[in-house]
């Protein structure tokens, strides 16, 4: 038997040839019409022994646009989905790059902060296991995109207000930032 998956629509990628690795088991999944439906589940591996890894790009594509779809739908949508999720979780293998960042610029940050947030100024919300103000690195512009893991370029975030700058990014968060430096 041979696999294709499908990560974007009317595209196939071929993963290999595979065979049943595991007991089939039932389970309950949502049909095209969204009504309760039993189904036979098949564990299947590669047949070689090997494992599929995908590009974590396609990975976070993939989880991105089922999050927009999701979230047009009403709670009560949400809600129905949920309570009929799959019992079984999947695994699978993902690569993605890592780009290097230096403990020395991260901790210099972070001390220069002095516990206060350099984006909300706020203490740091908690502490960690040495007692120290939590706060987390961030590159004011990002690595990915160019930026420097330099002293210049490197700031210290609550966790909120850095999840944020990576979500929203908002051009007069990163005026505030800028004029830290």
């Amino acid at each position: 038997m041979y696999l294709f998956e499908v990560f974007e629509e009317k595209s196939y990628v071929y993963i290999g040839q595979v065979k049943l690795v595991g007991s089939p088991y039932f389970e309950t999944q949502l049909d095209i019409d969204e009504l309760p439906r039993q189904v036979c589940v098949f564990p299947l591996g590669l047949l070689n022994g090997e494992t599929v890894v995908l590009p974590a790009e396609q990975v976070n594509k993939n989880t991105s646009l089922t999050s927009k779809k999701i979230h047009k739908l009403s709670d009560a949508q949400v809600r129905y989905r949920a309570e009929h999720a799959r019992v079984h979780s999947g695994v699978r293998k993902v690569s993605s790059k890592q780009y290097f960042r230096d403990p020395w610029v991260a901790e210099n940050a972070k001390r220069l902060a002095g516990g206060f947030c350099q984006l909300c100024n706020q203490k740091a919300p908690f502490t960690n296991s040495k007692g120290d103000p939590y706060l987390e690195a961030h590159h004011i512009v990002w690595i990915s995109k160019g930026g420097h893991d330099t002293v210049e370029n490197t700031v210290a975030l609550c966790p909120n207000c850095h999840r944020k700058m990576h979500v929203v990014n908002e051009p007069k968060d990163l005026d505030t930032l800028q004029s830290r430096q």
